[in-house]
């Protein structure tokens, strides 16, 4: 029996219509997303998103409408695991507080063997679908951007 692994995320685009996206690395593989990240054992998917916002952001959100979930398969690019990703449009309850990035993959500690993570705003209109690394967050923007 192979494993599910239930990822949340969130799109969350600001008053400057300006999406958050997250550079990161983690195992020497670098990689553009949306925020978010597993689910864990015993928590909703709702709740899931908050904590991971919190966490990553210290930003509390409100979720406004789903916007995607994976329909295709996707295998992890860290373990044998099938990916299951679910996509929220989200809203800020408060002022974003942390370090933004105005370049990708602007790590302070390029060398650390540790997750890397940074965070960019990024224009609406200048985000491309192929900026995003993993094919679910390309599916989500694709989703998100015929909605809106």
């Amino acid at each position: 029996m192979f494993p599910f692994n239930v990822r949340v995320y969130g799109i969350l685009k600001n008053e400057n219509n300006q999406v958050l996206i997250t550079d990161e690395r983690a195992e020497n593989i670098s990689f553009t997303k949306f925020p978010g990240g597993g689910l864990e054992y015993g928590e909703g998917l709702i709740d899931a998103l908050k904590r991971e916002f919190l966490e990553e952001c210290n930003l509390r959100i409100e979720v406004k409408r789903h916007i995607y979930t994976t329909d295709f398969f996707e295998k992890s690019s860290f373990n044998s695991s099938q990916i299951i990703s679910i996509y929220y449009e989200v809203e800020a309850l408060d002022k974003l507080d942390i370090e933004l990035k105005k370049k990708p993959f602007d790590f302070h500690d390029k060398d650390s063997i540790k997750k890397l993570e940074v965070f960019r705003l990024v224009d609406i209109d200048q985000l491309k679908t192929e900026d995003l690394t993993f094919r679910t967050d390309q599916r989500a923007w694709e989703e998100y951007r015929k909605l809106n």
